[in-house]
């Protein structure tokens, strides 16, 4: 695909066909939105094509252009915070989600680390439900402890206990497409192993039956549907043919590449004019430095990739073209966005034959089993610097609190409502501002309390205004705190400190950007203005205590940093005797 094709549609003609007259748009007018929330998994924030990906994501883009693209969209750089940051509307510190969930719960601790959604935060299922919504959650859950199993007095954290009226899909963090382990309402199902078969499609189907053509004359409920695709998480699994049609296209390397997708990006306007492109990532091979085996077999690895994300967004269009046929298109609101920067697990060599573990093959063994990948064959990942190229132009990936592993594309589309479309927004949005913008969207509100039970506070804040205007105001403050890495947004200014495992947080360097003036962070600032840093320690401090659970704020001498993260190039976990004896006992500041 050449940058021209790829461009300009984006803002013509793909704006053009959305502007169809709805055949039932008059029977539904005045009614109330339904509300589809597609969220993609480990996508960048460049690897869509209205974000300056070569990425094929024809029914993406046609939302985009006409609706809306948000460039300052901020997740919190893996999936289950995002995800409780999503559906609740609150930082996941608050609702004691702040990494993954628990494997097994202690019952003492109720603080931000305990790895269980709170109970007095309902979701916005929740809050739709109780507004009269319909509630339909498909896809990926991962937001539960792993010891429930569904069960009566074991499920209090699924899906239909948080708000859904039915859910259908995976309960962990990832899953096999072709066989993934399934759960119904509070239920496991047996594996798929049909010829065929894919997740992807499966969840579309049901979406689509989920939003049935409206009945002339009967007023249904408005639906919210969660779909919530495996793509691209890995095992990045597709069929063939979707791998074979980006033969060719990632042998030019990951760091031409970014080149490409930057210029993309200025073009298209998702980017300054001024960015600059950071330097490579400390650990990272240079495409120059590869083996021809090397690159033959690491161009194939996200060749399938970039097929597994066409073949989602082509399922995205199957639901777009079921809702433009049944008139429901035009007072859809559909968000489409991504749970945190590219996936950067799998290290310098990828995974092959299994996940989150370390890779044996050589690029020959891989070269003679090239075929397997993408299939169910093989449980693949592809190698950390192609998460790179999807986090243009921004430094690092998931996990990291640099832009490229909290900044996501999000893509706003609602024809009713928006007028300027195909538009750019440039307001700092968090996603814990989703759910209140659902809920407004929706005419309600969270509840400040359930029955005598005060709720947790919403810290989220409706972006409903920047459908309509460019000058809106957007967030101004929001803090970052994962394993241990911390960043604070402040206007104009960021602060970044990466945590080395095994080290005191006094002795974390802390990093300072202008993203007025720097959209990438590629400058560091922090030696030419100290006060502006312990200004904004300072904020980070003031924010983290605010918005932890309760009880740490109230007895702010208890707040601890949590110590879990590698820096490492091969991004291995630590063996058992390197880890922390005591990961709370760092001191607080």
């Amino acid at each position: 695909m050449t940058f021209r094709n790829l461009a300009n549609p984006i803002l013509g003609t793909l704006a053009a066909t959305s502007a169809l007259a709805s055949p039932a748009w008059a029977a539904t007018a005045n009614d109330r939105p339904n509300i589809v929330v597609i969220v993609l998994d480990d996508v960048g924030f460049s690897d869509i094509g209205s974000f300056g990906s070569e990425i094929r994501t024809p029914a993406i883009d046609g939302l985009a252009a006409q609706g809306l693209r948000y460039n300052r969209f901020d997740t919190k750089a893996v999936c289950t915070p995002t995800r409780a940051a999503l559906l609740t509307g609150r930082n996941p510190q608050t609702v004691r989600m702040a990494d993954l969930p628990a494997a097994k719960l202690n019952p003492a601790d109720m603080t931000r680390d305990r790895g269980e959604l709170a109970h007095n935060a309902q979701t916005i299922a929740q809050v739709l439900r109780g507004a009269g919504y319909q509630t339909i959650g498909l896809g990926k859950w991962h937001l539960a402890p792993e010891q429930e199993d569904g069960t009566p007095g074991k499920n209090a954290s699924w899906p239909l206990q948080r708000g859904f009226d039915s859910f259908y899909g995976f309960f962990l963090g990832w899953t096999d497409q072709y066989h993934p382990k399934l759960i119904e309402g509070n239920g496991r199902l047996p594996s798929p192993n049909q010829p065929g078969y894919h997740f992807s499609v499966d969840i579309t189907n049901r979406a689509i039956a989920a939003l049935p053509a409206p009945t002339p004359g009967e007023k249904a409920a408005p639906k919210f549907v969660y779909l919530a695709f495996g793509a691209g998480h890995s095992p990045i699994q597709v069929p063939r043919e979707w791998i074979d049609s980006y033969a060719g296209v990632y042998e030019k390397g990951w760091d031409a590449m970014r080149e490409d997708r930057l210029a993309r990006q200025k073009a298209l306007g998702i980017v300054p004019a001024n960015t600059v492109l950071p330097e490579r990532n400390p650990g990272d091979r240079a495409w120059a430095d590869l083996t021809p085996t090397e690159k033959t077999v690491f161009a194939r690895f996200m060749a399938t990739y970039a097929g597994f994300v066409s073949h989602a967004d082509a399922q995205i269009g199957r639901l777009v073209d079921h809702l433009k046929q049944t008139g429901q298109f035009d007072n859809t609101v559909i968000v489409v966005m991504s749970d945190n920067g590219a996936a950067s697990e799998a290290g310098q060599k990828g995974n092959f034959e299994r996940l989150y573990a370390p890779n044996k093959l050589t690029p020959e063994q891989m070269l003679a089993r090239i075929d397997e990948l993408g299939t169910d064959k093989t449980q693949s990942e592809y190698q950390r610097p192609w998460a790179m190229l999807g986090s243009t132009p921004f430094r690092r990936y998931k996990v990291w609190p640099q832009l490229g592993g909290v900044r996501t594309p999000l893509i706003v589309s609602w024809p009713k409502a928006i007028k300027d479309r195909g538009a750019i927004r440039s307001q700092l949005v968090d996603v814990t501002d989703l759910a209140p913008t659902f809920a407004d969207v929706a005419g309600t509100r969270f509840p400040t309390k359930v029955g005598n039970v005060p709720e947790l506070p919403v810290a989220g804040k409706s972006i409903r205004p920047t459908l309509a205007s460019a000058k809106a105001p957007g967030r101004k403050v929001q803090y970052f705190e994962l394993r241990g890495n911390r960043a604070i947004t402040s206007g104009k200014w960021r602060a970044v400190a990466v945590h080395k495992q095994m080290t005191d947080f006094e002795t974390d360097v802390w990093q300072l950007y202008d993203t007025q003036a720097d959209f990438s962070e590629s400058t560091d600032l922090a030696a030419k203005y100290p006060a502006k840093v312990a200004e904004l320690k300072a904020l980070w401090w003031k924010e983290a205590r605010k918005y932890s659970t309760p009880a740490l704020a109230e007895a702010p001498e208890m707040f601890r940093l949590r110590e879990r993260f590698d820096d490492s190039p091969e991004r291995q976990p630590l063996p058992k005797h390197l880890q922390p004896a005591d990961p709370n006992a760092a001191p607080a500041e």
